[in-house]
């Protein structure tokens, strides 16, 4: 019981701090693309009034730079804090590329972000410009190697573990660092990062529109932001198929749960929408409904599984825990019974090949480490309680993906209006539709809805594990007393709240400040 209770206090304190963290960071990302173009058309023009919008869109991304670094260095800390024994069981991987992102991309952004925010008048414009192209270059090269991180926790590649120090060691940094998981999310990540920023900066226009405030700055900049976030939108819909597929091939339970989809089948249909009926806890109930109701697209689900090698069968929550059906690969997929016992026999094995080495026995140790490396892929299997432990939650699941999707869908539409509405031949009546700023306005919360969405199907459905298929969560925690986890949890909470009041009152302040530019308030 105490165990339960500190895994689910640090959890929440890790994804509390995650989700704050998350709040700055697609900002920052979409918002230095869009200060970038608007500098990009000065250098060209050598019009005051790009210098002036440059300026403008480069407080706003200071400001959530700042709030980004904040949370993120504590979210760093929270691994060694509350996940000790994650950090010593994996983390000569794990620490690699936050290492390199500390070392490189950190350093990269904030030395040429100091010559972007206080080099104006002080260096050449050509050296300027590229000064904040290299800033938020650097902040997206920052994404790559925390998103390599995390993209080894859902697909852990590149390592060996070590009996001898019981460990997972680097054996292939490429594999690491270029993994196609890595790949795929952080081309998803940043391009939806994209799309916030654009919503947030065309919904932050929308606000001048209404007041009759800086119009051709309003105008400008939601053209911008919608040329950017109607291209990022398109070609995240793509990576996030990509992404779907690669979820059918390492983190089938995380599709089975999101689709609330039970039974395998060649022909599976994708649900449009509909209430789940059935959790971890009915799991062998296979007389209960798996749905209140439900709307689906008959034989749409089999279009996520991997073209290229022609396997089309897609296991649902009973076939992944129960086993017994085939793999690419032709073998038999097992059961998570079998694997909790293999698991077992490798914690067991590791104990054996620890006690035969310290006690000189070579040949016990050698046949003890064969035995572990047997069953090695099944180790984490053997901290699971049952086989329900294996099942994240369905509806938080299938909820998330539908609400991202969809929104994503408005989005979309509200980007092509937005082209349309600022084109040549309409831009001059674009001030005049009200209803459409007030569009652009709703979207900002939204599109934060839709951003925090992606994060938790993404972390929500690799439950229980830490690392896929690799640690559990209840072997990952560290010893700590439950009352200073929960402390530490408000703590967190007041100060991140206060960050956040902070910042917001600091980015309005600004807003309603607006661009020094010298266009006509109306």
């Amino acid at each position: 019981m105490l165990l339960s209770a500190l895994i689910d206090w640090s959890r929440w304190q890790f994804a509390m701090t995650a989700m704050y963290h998350w709040l700055f960071v697609p900002f920052t990302l979409g918002v230095g693309i869009i200060m970038a173009i608007a500098e990009s058309k000065y250098y060209r023009t050598g019009e005051d009034f790009w210098e002036k919008t440059a300026k403008f869109w480069q407080k706003i991304f200071a400001i959530n730079f700042a709030a980004g670094i904040a949370t993120g260095i504590i979210l760093e800390f929270e691994f060694g804090t509350n996940w000790s024994n994650y950090s010593y069981f994996v983390g000569d991987i794990f620490g690699a590329p936050l290492a390199i992102e500390g070392i490189l991309a950190f350093f990269m952004e904030a030395t040429f972000f100091a010559v972007m925010f206080f080099g104006w008048g002080k260096v050449s414009k050509k050296f300027h410009l590229w000064s904040t192209w290299l800033t938020i270059i650097g902040a997206t090269i920052s994404a790559w190697w925390i998103l390599v991180a995390n993209a080894w926790m859902q697909y852990p590649a590149g390592m060996e573990f070590n009996p001898d120090t019981a460990r997972n060691e680097m054996v292939d940094f490429l594999a690491v660092a270029f993994s196609p998981v890595a790949v795929v999310k952080w081309f998803h990540t940043v391009l939806s990062s994209w799309v916030l920023g654009s919503i947030m900066v065309m919904g932050f226009s929308a606000i001048y529109l209404l007041r009759k405030r800086h119009t051709r700055f309003a105008v400008e900049s939601i053209k911008i932001g919608a040329g950017l976030g109607l291209f990022a939108i398109l070609v995240a819909i793509f990576s996030g198929h990509l992404s779907a597929i690669q979820i059918t091939k390492h983190q089938p339970m995380k599709l089975a749960a999101m689709e609330n989809y039970w039974n395998g089948s060649d022909d599976a249909g994708l649900s449009v929408i509909g209430i789940p009926n059935k959790s971890a806890a009915d799991l062998g109930n296979d007389a209960k409904e798996d749905w209140v109701f439900n709307l689906e697209i008959p034989g749409l689900l089999k279009f996520l599984s991997d073209p290229s090698d022609g396997y089309t069968y897609l296991p649902g929550i009973n076939d992944i825990v129960r086993g017994g059906y085939t793999l690419p690969d032709g073998s038999i997929a097992p059961s998570a019974e079998e694997r909790m016992a293999n698991g077992k026999l490798a914690v067991q094995a590791l104990a054996d090949y620890r006690a035969a080495t310290k006690a000189g026995d070579t040949a016990k140790a050698e046949e003890a480490r064969t035995v572990l490396k047997d069953n090695f892929k099944d180790f984490g299997y053997a901290y699971l309680e049952s086989p329900a432990d294996l099942i994240p939650h369905i509806t938080l699941l299938y909820f998330s993906f539908r609400i991202m999707v969809y929104l994503s869908g408005l989005f979309l539409i509200v980007f092509a209006l937005a082209l349309f509405f600022t084109s040549k031949k309409r831009v001059s009546s674009f001030a005049s539709k009200r209803w459409f700023a007030w569009v652009m306005i709703l979207c900002i919360p939204l599109v934060y809805i839709c951003s925090q969405s992606g994060w938790i199907l993404a972390e929500v459905g690799r439950q229980p594990w830490a690392i896929q298929d690799v640690l559990p969560l209840n072997a990952a925690i560290s010893s700590l007393a439950v009352g200073s986890v929960k402390v530490t949890f408000f703590v967190f909470l007041i100060l991140f709240s206060i960050m956040l009041v902070a910042e917001g009152s600091i980015m309005w302040s600004a807003l309603k400040k607006g661009p020094d530019t010298k266009e006509e308030h109306k």
